[in-house]
C-alpha cells in the first residue's frame, strides 16, 4: 500500500475518533439545545406564518365557494340538500353542495370529452359525475345512521345507570355525550346544548330526531316525552326499550344472514349489464356504438335500462323487510 493511502486512512480514521469523542461529550448539550431551538420565538413564528398560510388558502377557497353559491342560496334544491347533509353530517350548505355538484358534472364531461372526443361519452360522463355527489352523501347518511343505530343500546344502558346513580335527565345526556364516541355523543351534545341556550327539552329532542332520522331514536324520545308527561320509572322505561332495540338488531341481523343471496342477486343484475357493456366497448367499439347511434338501438337501451331498473328495484322489495 503507497504512503498516500496509508496517510489518507490515518486522517479519516483521526477525524472519525474526533467526532466519536466530540458526540460522546456535547451529544446531551446538542439535544437540549435543539429542544430549546423548537420553542424559541422564531421556530413558533415560522410555524404561525405557515398555518396562517394554510388557513388563507382554505378561506380563499371557501370565498369563492360562498359567492358561487349565492345564485342557488333560496333554491328549493338547496334547503332539501341542507337537510340531507345535516342528516350526513357533512359541512357543506345546500347551495354549496349544488356548486360542487355542477362543477363535477362539467370537470366529468369535458375530461372525457377531450380524453375521447366522443359526445355521447362527455355526456354520459357529465350525467355520472352529477349523480355520484348524491349517491357519496346518500352512502354517508345510512353509514351514519347505522353507526347510530348500533350505539343507543349502550347509550340507554348509560342513562339508566345515571337516573338509578340520582343524576338528571340532562346529565344522564351529558355522560352520553362525554362516555361514547361519534356520532351518537356529537347529537346527544348538540341537543344538550340546545336545552341549556333556553330550548324546551320536548323541542330539542324532537329536532335531533328530525336531524337523525332513526326509528330507534324516535321510539326513545317518544317514551320520555310521555314520560316527562305522566311520570313513571324513566330508567326501567329506558331498561325496556334497550331490551327492545337489542332484540331488533339481533333479528335485523337474521334476517340479512336469510337474504344474502337475493341481495347477491340483484348486485350481479345491476352490475353484469355495465361489465359486458364496458367489455364490448373495449373489444369492439363500433359494434357496440350501433345501439347508440340507430333509432332502434336506442329503444332498445331505453328498455334494458328501464327493465334493470325494474329488476333491482323489485329485489330490493322483496328482500328488504322492515322490523
Amino acid at each position: 500500500m503507497s504512503l498516500d493511502k496509508i496517510a489518507m486512512l490515518v486522517f479519516i480514521a483521526g477525524s472519525l475518533m474526533i467526532l466519536g469523542i466530540h458526540q460522546l461529550l456535547a451529544g446531551d448539550r446538542w439535544e437540549v439545545n435543539l429542544r430549546i431551538k423548537k420553542l424559541t420565538a422564531q421556530s413558533l413564528r415560522q410555524r404561525l406564518n405557515r398555518n396562517h398560510l394554510e388557513d388563507t388558502g382554505a378561506s380563499a377557497w371557501r370565498q369563492l365557494l360562498e359567492r358561487a353559491s349565492r345564485l342557488f342560496a333560496k333554491r328549493a334544491i338547496s334547503k332539501r340538500m341542507e337537510s340531507e347533509l345535516t342528516k350526513a353530517d357533512i359541512p357543506l350548505r345546500g347551495e354549496e353542495f349544488v356548486v360542487l355538484v355542477l362543477l363535477a358534472g362539467l370537470g366529468s364531461g369535458l375530461f372525457f370529452l377531450m380524453l375521447t372526443l366522443n359526445l355521447v361519452l362527455g355526456l354520459i360522463a357529465a350525467l355520472i359525475g352529477l349523480l355520484i355527489p348524491f349517491f357519496l352523501v346518500r352512502l354517508t347518511r345510512h353509514k351514519r345512521l347505522l353507526k347510530f343505530n348500533s350505539q343507543i343500546g349502550d347509550a340507554l344502558v348509560i342513562m339508566s345507570n345515571s337516573l338509578r346513580s340520582g343524576f338528571s335527565f340532562l346529565q344522564a345526556m351529558d355522560m352520553v355525550r362525554k362516555e361514547l364516541p361519534d356520532p351518537i355523543s356529537k347529537e346527544f351534545g348538540r341537543t344538550f346544548k340546545e336545552i341549556n341556550l333556553g330550548t324546551p327539552a320536548e323541542e330539542a329532542l324532537q329536532n335531533m330526531t328530525q336531524r337523525v332520522k332513526s326509528d330507534d331514536l324516535d321510539l326513545l324520545v317518544t317514551a320520555v316525552l310521555i314520560q316527562r308527561q305522566v311520570g313513571g320509572n324513566l330508567a326501567e322505561v329506558l331498561d325496556n326499550i334497550a331490551e327492545t332495540i337489542r332484540e331488533r338488531v339481533r333479528i335485523k341481523g337474521q334476517i340479512r344472514t336469510l337474504t344474502a343471496q337475493g341481495r347477491i342477486s340483484g348486485y350481479v343484475i345491476g352490475l353484469l349489464p355495465l361489465a359486458l357493456t364496458a367489455v364490448m366497448f373495449v373489444i369492439s367499439p363500433t359494434y357496440l356504438m350501433t345501439l347508440f347511434t340507430s333509432p332502434v338501438g336506442l329503444l332498445l337501451v331505453a328498455a334494458a335500462v328501464i327493465s334493470e331498473l325494474m329488476g333491482v328495484f323489485l329485489i330490493k322489495k322483496i328482500v328488504d323487510i322492515e322490523v
